[in-house]
């Protein structure tokens, strides 16, 4: 397969996403941000642990001889085992990732995605988009709380706080949502599928940064999602997301807890 991959980090602030592939397999990562000044129980940050747990799932998919839960509960546990002698992984407020993966193997195309990231398969002309979006249903007041406060005070840095505290004490929980983090069982509980190659015109693996184009702004459905990939590559939707974004500085058209967030695409073609 051919991968043309775009990551953009929001201005000013480091690129929490990642990813990586081969002719294999792709994989692509969004780590959990957290307000200023919280605390993770991790010296090492979240971009490091994307980036270790990234290398590691692409590695194990590209061998392509497990399934893809498989091989994310063997990267979730060797990237745990990398800081638990310097860092606290089990703390809820420990780095985490949503993931989004494919593969191609023989005449088929195997997909995973574990939290907020998206699947974007064209088969036959036909796009269908795959979220896992448990993370949403989860602490509806403490998320219409920050969408209320109003950007740059305090109100709204509390507010951002309660929200992640809230959301983490849910992480990889009966009830909750599921993400990447130091426990490889969340792995069981990913999103998967498969689709026959030779039906498969295009797929897309997408942060949920980079997604939303369609979910929050409604700029575009996926159908014309996949179009303008294959028209422009992922670049030129980025460049798109980032111009929404900045039309909105204050929050206000379309309420979110950041005006701009890392956002990444990788665009496959069988």
């Amino acid at each position: 397969m051919l991968v043309d991959a775009a990551s953009y980090p929001r201005p000013q602030g480091p690129n929490e996403d990642f990813t990586l592939s081969d002719s294999t397999a792709a994989v692509v990562l969004d780590g959990a941000g957290m307000a200023p000044g919280m605390k993770s129980g991790c010296r090492h940050g979240v971009a490091w642990y994307v980036e270790r747990l990234g290398t590691r799932l692409h590695a194990e998919a590209a061998r392509g001889d497990e399934p893809l839960t498989i091989c994310l509960a063997t990267a979730i546990e060797s990237t745990a085992s990398l800081h638990r002698d310097t860092c606290v992984v089990d703390n809820p407020l420990s780095p985490s990732a949503t993931v989004a993966v494919a593969r191609v193997r023989g005449d088929v195309l195997e997909w995973l995605v574990l939290g907020d990231c998206t699947v974007l398969v064209d088969s036959n002309g036909v796009a269908t988009a795959t979220t896992d979006d448990r993370l949403a249903q989860v602490a509806p007041r403490a998320r219409e709380a920050l969408t209320r406060a109003a950007p740059g005070t305090p109100e709204r840095q509390r507010a951002h706080e309660a929200l992640v505290r809230e959301e983490r004490s849910l992480r990889n929980t009966p009830g909750g949502y599921w993400v990447a983090a130091a426990d490889p069982a969340a792995a069981s509980q990913a999103l998967t599928g498969t689709e026959s190659a030779f039906r498969v015109q295009g797929a897309a693996l997408l942060t949920d940064g980079a997604g939303r184009l369609v979910g929050m702004f409604h700029a575009t459905d996926w159908q014309g999602y996949m179009t303008m990939l294959s028209h422009g590559g992922p670049e030129d939707v980025l460049r798109q997301v980032r111009a929404v974004e900045a039309s909105d500085p204050d929050l206000s058209r379309w309420p979110r807890s950041k005006q701009y967030d890392d956002a990444t695409i990788a665009y496959i073609r069988p």
